[in-house]
């Protein structure tokens, strides 16, 4: 975020982009992945719980990004335009192969037979990069047309597809996805042995996403709609997509693993939700100070997330003289010694890794730095 430039920016936008970052710090550090509240887990498989809405949001407001950033470029499109957008997709990819491959001792990096390739940047590199060539490319109707032929066509394929002579069962072993995953990548470059919920063909419902947040950029760039006519719009339209994935789910379930066509709908729904909400307190109520500290943290979003992933990684596989981990260390000490709760206490320590990061954000965003990935 320029802070030179904050009056154009439209603040909603920032904050939420900050509280989802703010989500994903405090779902992937607890203090022991043992001891850790419902609403902070994944859905085992089929459901949606509050921490599988995360990754969604963070696709969802990439996209809405995409429309606010690259408008101007749609009618002076350039060589250089693209080159900037490969760039910075190809940056995200390598960040993501880092943190899968990173060692703390030598040779520092995980030989290629083991090393996961799909992840959370890699799919954030992905999806940007399709995603904003599609924006330049086409218009809102266009879009349209493309996100529910993906909808549709993913929910086709996944269920009408035969896997060894029979139909897929939507299960961790009888899904076309994880078939896809285990023959083009192996079982020794995903996540579990028979799935990965970052993989190849749940990219694209995943760039679907991203385009019903490119409508949400649409909706904010209609300069002739007053800002109430927005928020009712963008209400509206989260009602329904709520509405429309649930009932879709009843064939086609909510999976965040299998990134369903119901499960884009659902999630993307309750982005439009929680962004009207926010929508509401900054642009039309004027509360803006409340959402300050998420500014920060979206200001330098996706450093802020690799630093803190890379941090909590080395602290899990550095052991201290003891035998402990950094981790094991600090959670124990500061935080099981006084909590006798085992998920309070684990749920605190992710607070804390929150607050920490929130310091350093508003260090960078004060002095203005901000780390273009």
């Amino acid at each position: 975020m320029n802070p030179t430039s904050t009056s154009k920016r439209i603040l909603s936008v920032d904050i939420f982009r900050g509280m989802t970052i703010v989500l994903m710090i405090l779902v992937n550090t607890p203090g022991t992945w043992n001891s850790i509240y419902a609403p902070f887990k994944h859905a085992v498989w089929h459901g949606c719980t509050p921490t599988d809405l995360v990754f969604p949001f963070f696709l969802f407001i990439v996209g809405t990004s995409i429309v606010l950033a690259y408008s101007s470029k749609k009618k002076n499109k350039s060589f250089k335009t693209y080159i900037k957008i490969f760039s910075r997709a190809a940056k995200l990819v390598v960040l993501g192969l880092f943190l899968a491959g990173f060692l703390v001792k030598f040779p520092f990096f995980k030989p290629f037979s083991e090393l996961r390739l799909p992840g959370v940047l890699q799919r954030i590199g992905l999806v940007f990069f399709i995603a904003t060539l599609l924006y330049l490319q086409s218009n809102w109707k266009t879009l349209l047309f493309i996100f529910v032929f993906i909808l549709v066509g993913y929910w086709l394929l996944m269920t009408q597809i035969p896997i060894h002579g029979e139909l897929p069962l939507l299960t961790k072993e009888s899904n076309l996805a994880a078939y896809l995953d285990l023959k083009i990548l192996t079982q020794a470059h995903i996540w579990k042995p028979e799935y990965d919920p970052e993989g190849l063909l749940s990219t694209l419902p995943s760039i679907a996403t991203a385009i019903m947040g490119m409508f949400l950029g649409f909706l904010l760039k209609q300069d002739h709609y007053s800002k109430k006519q927005k928020l009712t719009y963008s209400i509206a339209i989260g009602i329904i997509s709520i509405l429309a994935g649930s009932l879709w789910s009843v064939v086609f379930p909510l999976n965040k693993a299998l990134w369903t066509s119901s499960f884009v709908l659902y999630t993307g729904g309750w982005a439009f939700i929680i962004y009207s909400v926010i929508y509401y307190l900054t642009e039309i109520a004027h509360l803006k100070k409340w959402g300050i500290p998420f500014i920060y943290y979206g200001s330098n979003a996706i450093s802020v997330y690799f630093l803190s992933s890379f941090i909590a990684k080395t602290f899990y596989l550095t052991h201290l003289p003891n035998g402990q981990t950094p981790h094991s260390f600090l959670y124990n000490t500061f935080f099981t010694s006084w909590i006798s709760i085992p998920k309070l206490s684990s749920l605190m320590y992710a607070f804390s890794v929150i607050l920490i990061y929130y310091f350093l954000a508003r260090f960078l965003y004060k002095k203005k730095i901000f780390i273009k990935v």
